[in-house]
């Protein structure tokens, strides 16, 4: 006879599960983890990601995760206005930003385009990202959307709409690899995918 697991076990293994690469197995076993051995982490998590939840919102210009209207990466005077970084995710943003490579500003989509999926231009914020382009400041737009079938997709969509206005495109060299994610691919990788940037033409 198997024993019944309680639960709200099952329903905090099934919210671990939630998060990206968490299995039932790992998701399970982070659930023990927590409750057995780290209950005051698990209390500090808890309070941590409400917190978040309730403080962090879109920054008004690069759509990216902030507590104030405007992200500390666009109040900045020392970023260069004229190149602006159009990347898939925060994270990705994060990865760029720590190559060192890149001193302009940045759009987050908070995706890519997957008709599949029901991910159309509204859904990553195509019309803000054409206002942010068009402020007359910008002149470069760098495409730095991942190397999917779903990120070529995106970039090649916008590089339409974004060269049609005037604006010059390009997009990331193919240092980093065809299916790979900015995410996961090493700093120096992206610094030099980054150098090596080609423009996009028709």
């Amino acid at each position: 006879m198997s024993m019944k697991t309680p639960g709200l076990l099952d329903a905090l293994t099934l919210a671990l599960r939630r998060l990206p690469g968490v299995g039932q197995r790992s998701a399970q076993r982070h659930a023990f983890h927590l409750l057995q051995h780290d209950r005051e982490g698990a209390r500090q998590l808890v309070q941590t990601l409400a917190a978040a939840l309730e403080g962090l919102r879109p920054c008004r210009l690069c759509n990216s995760f902030t507590e104030r209207d405007v992200c500390e990466t666009c109040d900045s005077d020392q970023r260069d206005r004229a190149l602006l970084c159009v990347v898939e995710t925060p994270a990705d943003q994060s990865m760029v930003e720590q190559t060192l490579a890149y001193e302009g500003l940045y759009f987050v989509l908070m995706g890519r385009l997957s008709p599949l999926d029901g991910v159309g231009p509204r859904e990553i914020g195509l019309q803000r990202l054409l206002e942010r382009a068009g402020d007359g400041v910008v002149r470069e737009v760098i495409l730095a959307t991942n190397f999917t079938q779903e990120g070529e997709a995106t970039a090649h969509y916008l590089g339409e709409l974004l060269r049609a206005r005037g604006l010059a495109v390009s997009r990331l060299a193919r240092g980093v690899p065809v299916g790979g994610e900015l995410e996961y691919v090493d700093p120096s990788t992206i610094a030099q995918a980054m150098r090596d940037r080609r423009a996009v033409r028709g």
